[in-house]
Parts: C-alpha cells; sequence; structure tokens
C-alpha cells in the first residue's frame, strides 16, 4: 500500500491505494490541483473569479470540469427547492470567511440559477454573481482523483479530503466521523466500499470564533443567515460531488428523509450532539 498526503482545497488531501504507483498518485494529485486552480475562491485568477467578475459582462468560455460542477450546482439547487445555492459567496466575504477580490455594495446579485449555457461551455449572466463552489468542488476533486487512479491501472483506494471520502475497489475502508460535542474524538460507523461519504458540522467554529460557514440563501437579514447547529450532517452517495453538496442540504432542513436524497441515491447519516 502506498500513502501520501499534500495540502490541497484549503485541507489535508491523502489518497491511498493498494499498489505500488508513484505516478499514478502524481497524476491523482495533480487532478486534485487543478481543481483548486479553476474553482477556487481564494485565488483571483482563478477561472472562478473570473466568472464572478465578468460573466454578467460578456460571455465565457469555461473549463469542461466547471462547466460540469456548475451544471451539477444547478441540479442540486432544483431538486432542493433552493436550499443548495452556490450564490451566497458574498455573505461569506461579508462575514471574513472568504477574500474580498470585489466591491459587492452596488450590485444585486444572482444566483447559481442565473448561470446561462449558451452552449456546453460558453456560459453567461444576466446579474453579477458571487459564487463560491466550496460546497461542492471538494467532492467533485475527489472524484476525479479516483477517475485518474482508475485511469492508471489502480484496482483499489481510497481519496480523504478533509472528510471528502471516497472509496472504490475490493477492498472496504472503516469510516470514522467526528463527535460533535468533542471533535478530537472519532466515531466509528462502519465500512464503506465503492462509494463515498462528506461530513458538515460546525466543529470548531465556536472555539475559533467565526460564524457559521452553512448559509441559508432564503434569508433576507444578515444575522439569520449563517446557520449553527451542534449536530453533524453526513451524506453517503455513489459519487463524492453529490455528498458534498447534499450535506449542505441536510445541514439546512434537517430532513433525513429530504426528497432530493433519494433523487440522488443517497442517505444520510445524523450525529446528535
Amino acid at each position: 500500500m502506498m500513502v501520501r498526503c499534500q495540502v490541497l482545497l484549503g485541507t489535508f488531501v491523502e489518497i491511498s491505494i493498494d499498489q505500488d504507483d508513484s505516478q499514478a498518485l502524481d497524476k491523482a494529485f495533480a487532478a486534485v490541483k487543478q481543481i483548486q486552480d479553476l474553482m477556487g475562491f481564494h485565488y483571483p485568477v482563478s477561472e472562478l473569479s473570473q466568472i464572478n467578475r465578468w460573466a454578467h459582462q460578456v460571455p465565457l468560455k469555461i473549463h469542461p470540469w466547471t462547466a460540469q460542477v456548475l451544471k451539477i450546482a444547478q441540479e442540486v439547487h432544483k431538486q432542493s427547492n433552493g436550499l443548495f445555492n452556490c450564490g451566497v459567496g458574498h455573505r461569506l466575504v461579508s462575514a471574513g470567511l472568504l477574500p474580498r477580490h470585489m466591491n459587492l455594495s452596488n450590485h444585486q446579485l444572482g444566483g447559481i440559477e442565473d448561470v446561462h449555457f449558451l452552449d456546453s461551455e460558453l456560459i453567461t449572466s444576466p446579474k453579477p454573481l458571487c459564487l463560491d463552489l466550496g460546497g461542492i468542488a471538494k467532492g467533485f476533486a475527489v472524484d476525479k482523483a479516483v477517475e485518474s487512479l482508475i485511469a492508471h491501472g489502480i484496482k483499489s483506494g481510497c481519496v480523504n479530503a478533509g472528510g471528502d471520502l471516497r472509496v472504490f475497489g475490493q477492498s472496504p475502508r472503516s469510516i470514522q466521523i467526528r463527535n460533535p460535542v468533542a471533535p478530537m474524538e472519532l466515531i466509528d460507523i462502519g465500512s464503506l466500499q465503492n462509494g463515498a461519504i462528506a461530513t458538515s458540522g460546525l466543529y470548531f467554529t465556536n472555539r475559533d470564533q467565526q460564524q457559521s460557514h452553512i448559509i441559508n440563501p432564503f434569508a433576507q437579514d444578515e444575522s439569520e443567515a449563517h446557520i449553527n447547529f451542534s449536530d453533524s450532517y453526513s451524506i453517503m452517495a455513489n459519487e463524492c460531488v453529490y455528498a458534498d453538496a447534499l450535506t449542505k442540504v441536510l445541514a439546512l432542513s434537517s430532513a433525513l428523509n429530504h426528497p432530493c436524497l433519494k433523487y440522488f441515491s443517497a442517505q444520510a447519516i445524523r450525529i446528535t450532539a
């Protein structure tokens, strides 16, 4: 077995495979880094930053991976009746949780539903945007790393990006989730084979005296936009991109049987405080 870890996507990304193949690991990490460079809100020159800056003024040609994430985000937005909306970046900027790259005060901002595809990789928007793909791109990066490993002949392994995790192949992996009351304690929930799991929790928010990063897109008042909760919410799905996005729907709705979970063949897990 080979295991490597790199700092990417604002977290630790660990990849383990059941074969000795450093080149396959390098390619998988390169895929994760490419998604970071394309969709990172923190980078003023990322493709996401260009979308936020220019999409309401000129049509933009975007990378196929960015287009794929935007389309999935729109699909989850539709099925969750708007609970999942990547167009909340300005609220995270106002709270100091994301960097301020441009003046947002004079704009009536749109949401993910305002991204219009002129063709498969050409987009525009009728409104200025402040999209943040932090609630979905990490899961997508996990999936792309897995795809890369499989394409390079790896039969079994695991990609874990800060708790967004996908296992593939014949070897099941044990899964632990942080205790929401005592985050340094891990709770063993069983094993996972050929599937993905992602978790949303506010484990260290109070300790760090930060506002919650989970945003209610329907809140009119800024003080009510940041949702606080004491439980942890996990989603199991076939692909990590859906597990990642749907944890926000679950955290916002607290509905373990939300209709969109069935639509995406996902299962919910809540660990109470």
